[in-house]
Formats: C-alpha cells, structure tokens, sequence
C-alpha cells in the first residue's frame, strides 16, 4: 500500500496544472481601469511582474486592487513561491505573519507609509495592444503550494492553512459547477470581499483563472459603488458578497443593474434578509459553506431551502464532536467543528451548530447561534453578538456576555426582551452597548477584539 501511495506521490509531483483556462488568448479575464485585458495580456503582465520579483520562498500579497492582486498572485505562484494572506492588513499582523515565514517579501500595489519590510510595489500594468497571443500559456506544478491563507481568529488565534494548486483546481471545480448550473457557463463577477480573504480568493481570483469568467478589478464598498461597478460588467452578473454588505445594499434602496445571483458566505445568512435581498434585486440569493480549511464544498438557497447540498465528491461522516469530511481538495479527511445531520442518502444536510458554539449550563443546553440571532431580532438592535468568555466564575461556569449596537435602548430592555425567549442562565451578563462591533473586512468578528471591546 505505501508502495502505491509513494508512486501516486511522485506522479502528481511531476504533474502540472495549467494556470489559466485558455481556449481563446482574447478571452477577457478582468475589466481594470475601465480596460479589457484579455488572457494575452493578463499572462504578459504576470510575466513581467514575475521577474522583477526577489528569491524568496513566500511573499505577503497585500495588493488591494483586485486585478493587481490576481497578476501578483500568478507571479509569485510562478517563482515557485506561496502566497501568504494574513488576517487583515493591520501592520502587526503583517508582521506576525512574517515572522512565521523567515525571508519572505511582501507585494503591494501602491505605496505604503510606513512600509512593511521588504516591500515591493508592483509596476504599473499598462494595456499594451502589441501582446502577441501566441505567448507560452504557464502551468504550475500541482503540489506545489501556492497560498498559506489564515483564519479570521473569530474562534482565538488565526490559523495557518496551506494550499496547493491541485487543491485549488479541485475546489474551483466544484464551484464553477454549482454557479454555472444557475448563471450558465459565462458570467462576470463583482466581489466586495477582499482577495486575501479565501473566500475572495475562490469566487473572484480561481473563477477568472481557470473558469469562462471575468472579474472587476475594484472593490466596491458603498451600494453606489456596487451599482456602478456591475453596470461595467457584462450580463450575467454574479454579485460576490456577505450578509454584512448585503444588507447595506438592500437598506440604501440603492437600484442595481440585471443580476443572474448574488453569493453570500463568511457568516450566516438571516432568512428574512435573503428574502429582502431576493425581492430588492430580482436574483436568486445563494449561500457557500465552507472554510479557510476546506474551502467550500456545499451551498443552498436559503429561501427555498435550509439544508445544504454538497458538491459532487465530498461525503461528511457526522461524529460526536464533530464533522469528517473527505473532499476532492483535501488531501486526507479532515474534521469540522460543525454538528451537522444528513439526509438523502448523505448529499444533503442540515447545520446544527457549531462543537465549540453549544453551551452546556446548569444541565441545560443552548447554542452561541441561536442567542446571538435571537439577540438581533429584538426591535431596535441593528447589530450583536453573544460569546462565551474564556474565564470561569466562582462556581466554575463560564460567563456568557454580548454586545449591541442598539441606539434608543438600554441594557435592561435587552436583557428584559432576551428573557422572555431564553432560559434565565443563558441571559448575557456582561452586555454592553457599544456604537459598532469590531467586523473585519469580511464582517466577521475577531474574538480578541471582542473581549478588548467588552473590557474597555
């Protein structure tokens, strides 16, 4: 058996893997500065960033334009080098993350002050109508690792997980099949979520690489912003988001242009807001389930149904504290932090929380989940999150605490609304009113800036 493990070992090792989907050199890959670059023009550009880079085993890639991020993000994979995607852009943790990869660079799209260490701005990416089509189309080899992406820290400390790019080809496989069952085989694409973020990096880098897709280059933040940027955009358009952002749109009455769908991950989806969303802009609402882990392997659309079909070859084997999961992009089965019960035969599943999110007090059992939605769904709070802290009490129970945004009420009237739904021992104390929650870029919710923000 270690035989035959060793051969197929040494077989992908000398496999390669193209780097982009090429059946026409003027496929448009990405619409940048109000400029088409096609795949020509996109493998030209990678070229020439790709040797100006330094010997190096990985580089930061902290580009913020998106098209800039996807040519420095072939670049570096071409160097044979791995793309490192910290947290968040934040200066320190920049700095951690180099510091767990000893001589590493860093990749940037424009001048930073201060500046990380070894930093390197890309140069300018020009549209040059000389690039011949006839350009040699690179590929990579399939084990070699392309990306180290982090997790959020919303359960503690980001974590580092590698990707290869036979990792990355089988997860893309799985998404280009799930949108091109509801958009068809072309689409374009406009993302609010940043390229260093996986799920950025699967919906809005691997889709144009290796899928019939193009992508803007920008990232919108304002609704105004979205509308206009999809307007650039050919039909059928697939609006990449989050519930954070999504709600922003459909409170700013804001009109968009034509969409085939809209795709939601990074938290979950209220039912009544995928309502909203569907009815606002006339497309259907679809959900991703996965993680910085795994990356997505199931999706739904929540106003049609609440269980999750699974994407063709990934099987989950629910166990007491968990989930396994065996998934084309892993290489061996991996374990969820997720309870989950399946139907169908297995392709289907209901989400029942999360190992680490069930509480256990004084014989009675909750979910971190439910309370924080039950939280958000008292009149008057725009914002909230309920979380168990680390330290235990007298009697040996860890506290459950929350924080609202909730301008007009005061904590005795949450707490009161709160009581009339949940079991006393669940009632969250401390909670604290505070003006914003401390999202990330994603809108998830960092655990360390949560208990700084509770103890301030």
């Amino acid at each position: 058996m270690a035989i035959v493990y060793d051969t197929y070992q040494r077989d992908e090792a000398a496999r390669l893997l193209p780097l982009l989907k090429v059946d026409d050199p003027c496929r448009v890959v990405a619409l940048h500065d109000g400029q088409v670059i096609t795949a020509a023009q996109f493998v030209a550009h990678v070229a020439r960033v790709a040797a100006q880079l330094p010997e190096a085993p990985a580089a930061v890639n902290l580009c913020e334009d998106r098209y800039a991020f996807l040519v420095a993000f072939c670049a570096i994979a071409l160097r044979g080098q791995a793309n490192l995607l910290p947290p968040s852009r934040a200066p320190q943790a920049v700095e951690e993350v180099m510091a767990a990869h000893p001589g590493c660079h860093v990749v940037g799209d424009r001048p930073l002050h201060p500046a990380p260490r070894h930093y390197h701005v890309l140069p300018p990416l020009p549209v040059d109508e000389a690039v011949s089509g006839e350009a040699v189309w690179p590929a990579i080899p399939a084990l070699q690792t392309v990306a180290i992406g982090y997790t959020s820290g919303s359960t503690g400390s980001p974590r580092s997980n590698a990707k290869t790019w036979r990792s990355f080809h089988a997860s893309t496989t799985g998404n280009l099949r799930m949108l091109q069952q509801v958009v068809g085989e072309r689409f374009s694409v406009v993302a609010t979520v940043p390229p260093q973020h996986i799920y950025g990096v699967e919906m809005s880098i691997l889709l144009p690489l290796l899928g019939e897709v193009q992508v803007h280059s920008g990232r919108p933040f304002f609704p105004a912003d979205i509308a206009i940027a999809l307007e650039d955009m050919p039909a059928p358009r697939v609006l990449v988001t989050t519930p954070v952002h999504l709600r922003a749109l459909v409170a700013s009455g804001v009109n968009l242009p034509p969409l085939a769908a809209m795709l939601s991950a990074t938290a979950p989806m209220p039912p009544e807001l995928a309502v909203q969303a569907e009815q606002r802009f006339h497309a259907p609402l679809l959900e991703v389930f996965g993680s910085t882990e795994t990356c997505a392997f199931a999706s739904r659309r929540a106003t049609v149904d609440d269980r999750w079909s699974l994407y063709h070859g990934v099987h989950l084997h629910p166990q007491p504290d968990g989930t396994q999961i065996e998934a084309p992009q892993l290489d061996g089965p991996a374990v969820l932090a997720d309870i989950v019960s399946l139907h169908d035969e297995g392709r289907r599943f209901e989400l029942r929380g999360r190992h680490a999110d069930l509480l256990e007090i004084a014989g009675k059992r909750a979910s971190l989940g439910d309370l924080t939605r039950r939280l958000l769904n008292i009149p008057g709070v725009e914002d909230g999150v309920v979380f168990q802290l680390d330290e235990a009490d007298a009697i040996g129970v860890r506290r459950i605490a929350a924080l609202a945004v909730a301008p007009g009420l005061d904590e005795h009237a949450i707490l009161d609304a709160l009581r009339a739904s949940i079991d006393p021992v669940f009632l969250p104390r401390p909670l604290r009113l505070v003006e914003g929650l401390p999202r990330n870029e994603t809108g998830k919710l960092p655990r360390a800036a949560l208990l700084e923000m509770l103890h301030a």
